[in-house]
C-alpha cells in the first residue's frame, strides 16, 4: 500500500514540475511576442503597455500589456537593469 502512495505522489510531482516548465516556456514566449510588438493571442501589432511598477533597487519590475483588438492581458515580472545585483544603486 505503501508503495502505490509514494509512486501516486513521484508521479504527481513530476507533472506538477513538467506543468511548471510548460507554463514558463509559454510565458516566455508571450513576453517575446510583446517585444516584438505583436499580441500573442491575435497576432495583431495593438499591444500596450498598460502599467509599469517598480518594486525598488533590487526587485524586478512588474509590467502589465493589454491588447486593444481581443482583449489580452498579461503582468510580466521584467528584471530591472538599474537593479543592484547588475550594478546599479550607488
Amino acid at each position: 500500500m505503501d508503495f502505490y502512495l509514494l509512486a501516486f505522489l513521484f508521479i504527481v510531482l513530476l507533472g506538477s514540475i513538467f506543468v511548471y516548465i510548460y507554463y514558463l516556456k509559454e510565458k516566455k514566449e508571450h513576453l517575446d511576442s510583446i517585444k516584438r510588438g505583436f499580441c500573442p493571442q491575435c497576432k495583431q501589432d495593438n499591444i500596450e503597455l498598460i502599467d509599469q511598477r517598480n518594486s525598488g533597487c533590487s526587485g524586478p519590475k512588474m509590467m502589465t500589456f493589454e491588447c486593444l483588438a481581443c482583449g489580452y492581458v498579461n503582468t510580466f515580472a521584467v528584471q530591472n537593469p538599474d537593479s543592484c545585483d547588475i550594478g546599479g544603486c550607488r
